[in-house]
């Protein structure tokens, strides 16, 4: 049975309507949440759809053919194990546990498995996309960066010279991301607060690693904004202490980077992910202990400011302990994945870069290892 997901608008509905329900909107959903559960046995993805009230209802499952690490909180420790392609037209997921990327086609909330190959490394747990490039990170054992073709039909194809390794083994890497105009990948470490950027050559290929000392401590993720402008994430010298930063930089010709706005205070514990709005307006960070969302302006120029009078601009119920965040691929809606409770909060993206809540889909288990979260 399809399980209703409850929102602050929704109604009550009795169980003979609810597959007519999310069998019409189905066809109409303008927004679909898809979250990984990781599991060490067999690593799904699930869909879930939004019904025209706004609540959203589980639409299906799909298998990777790949296994995940299981855990309970975080086990993976990194941003985008589970991440659309630029053009939303593919989902591509990293299994840790079988050391294997997964790919699907996307059609509304619908997955078809398109292709499943090794990563070249150990642990496979965050993945992005460029053009016809697709750049999965390895960060177990030898650390690295591997890279493949998109080929006929969408399958994925092994990239010439690589692998490209990281500064050292078991450095924590946690992200990477493509910089807008496709010449820079930029990869975080966390042991060593490193923030590594790799030239890409014109068919795809990295250059050497050129390594940048992060100018706040705790780097964790780093997200490129379209205008350039390097948003990177920091937990501070602790897990639980309230000292959780967020930077801008800008990456220069050489690969090194120049700091623009420098450990802005995102007023709370364990800011782990990070995420820009499609418009390139405002990047939201995600507290993760604290269970609150930071909310800042990026400027043309890549500076930060508060959005508003405080750095915390939506809160999740204590003990929600949200990790992964995305947004819509239409700047609408904001999510997060909440590991504490079970559930993906649903905010609405306002004008001025404040949130809205608009309830929560629950029926997740809590402290299951859940782990990666992306939004059409």
């Amino acid at each position: 049975m399809s399980r209703v997901v409850r929102g602050l608008s929704a109604i009550a509905i009795g169980i003979g309507t609810i597959s007519t329900v999310a069998s019409a909107s189905a066809q109409t959903a303008s927004e679909t949440v898809f979250v990984m559960t990781n599991s060490a046995i067999k690593n799904q993805v699930i869909a879930f759809a939004r019904n025209p009230d706004g609540s959203f209802y589980e639409r299906n499952r799909y298998d990777t053919g790949g296994r995940g690490i299981g855990g309970t909180t975080d086990p993976l420790q990194s941003q985008g194990a589970l991440t659309l392609s630029q053009d939303h037209s593919l989902l591509f997921a990293a299994n840790a546990g079988s050391g294997t990327l997964s790919e699907f086609r996307v059609n509304h909330s619908d997955l078809s498995l398109v292709d499943k190959v090794p990563t070249g490394g150990g642990e496979p747990l965050a993945v992005t996309q460029s053009g016809n490039s697709v750049y999965v990170l390895n960060s177990a054992g030898t650390a690295s960066v591997v890279g493949f073709n998109l080929g006929l039909g969408g399958l994925l194809l092994p990239m010439q010279g690589g692998p490209n390794y990281l500064s050292a083994n078991n450095t924590g890497g946690s992200s990477l991301s493509v910089s807008p105009n496709g010449k820079f990948l930029a990869v975080t470490e966390r042991i060593p607060n490193n923030i590594d950027t790799f030239a890409i050559n014109s068919n795809g290929t990295l250059g050497p690693i050129v390594i940048n000392s992060s100018a706040a401590p705790g780097v964790f993720a780093a997200f490129f904004a379209p205008n350039g402008t390097l948003i990177v994430s920091a937990v501070g010298v602790s897990l639980t202490a309230i000292d959780s930063t967020i930077s801008s930089y800008a990456v220069l010709s050489n690969g090194t980077i120049s700091a623009i706005s420098v450990a802005l205070p995102t007023d709370g514990a364990a800011n782990c992910w990070d995420v820009v709005t499609p418009n390139g307006k405002f990047a939201f960070a995600s507290n993760s202990v604290t269970s609150t969302i930071a909310g800042f302006a990026i400027s043309n120029s890549g500076v930060l400011t508060q959005i508003a009078d405080t750095p915390i601009i939506a809160s999740n119920p204590p003990g929600s302990i949200n990790l992964n965040i995305a947004v819509s691929g239409d700047g609408k809606y904001f999510f997060t994945q909440n590991t504490g409770t079970g559930t993906v909060s649903v905010f609405s993206i306002n004008n001025d870069g404040t949130l809205t809540s608009q309830g929560e889909i629950d029926g997740l288990p809590p402290n299951a290892g859940f782990v990666g979260l992306a939004a059409l």
